[in-house]
């Protein structure tokens, strides 16, 4: 299965974008069909994925590859998904 990062975020309550949708090791074709851009935040040690779509884009897209969410949850000012590929 690609991976996608084990998780789907949205750093904010307003159900906008940008939507973190993978991490480095995150599956390159998966990331181009979401339109996501890798970048590195300033303090962090790592590299991860974003678009600027809202969650709910970014969802259906993935529901079209054959994903679709197990579980939500919100964590401080973060909405976190998590998905399975059938």
């Amino acid at each position: 299965l690609p991976h996608i990062g084990g998780a789907l975020r949205c750093l904010s309550l307003q159900e906008v974008g940008p939507t973190m949708v993978g991490d480095e090791h995150s599956d390159p074709g998966l990331m181009s069909f979401l339109g996501a851009t890798k970048r590195n935040m300033l303090g962090n040690h790592f590299w991860e994925y974003y678009v600027n779509d809202a969650p709910r884009v970014v969802l259906n897209k993935l529901e079209s590859c054959g994903y679709r969410v197990v579980s939500m949850t919100g964590v401080g000012q973060t909405l976190v998904w998590c998905l399975h590929k059938e």
